[in-house]
């Protein structure tokens, strides 16, 4: 099973790739914080901050990928075609 799962293209989520420089994704439940910045910086080429993850009510996992200064979360949604 693939860590991670797809990007979250909500109102909350664009916004957040514009003011907060942050990429919201679906994960699958067992990944760790770990995994999902190997994989995501292993992907699109990118450095990430850090990652922050929520665990929601309908049994999915949620990631904020914050990326590290000097590369552009825009960048990263128009690859993702979220904007």
């Amino acid at each position: 099973m693939p860590v991670l799962m797809y990007p979250l293209a909500t109102e909350k989520a664009i916004k957040k790739v514009e003011i907060e420089n942050v990429i919201t994704y679906i994960v699958s439940q067992d990944a760790t914080k770990s995994n999902i910045k190997s994989e995501f910086e292993k992907m699109f080429g990118v450095k990430v901050q850090a990652v922050r993850t929520a665990n929601m009510p309908t049994n999915k996992k949620k990631a904020f990928i914050k990326l590290a200064k000097g590369f552009k979360a825009s960048d990263v949604a128009v690859k993702l075609k979220l904007v």
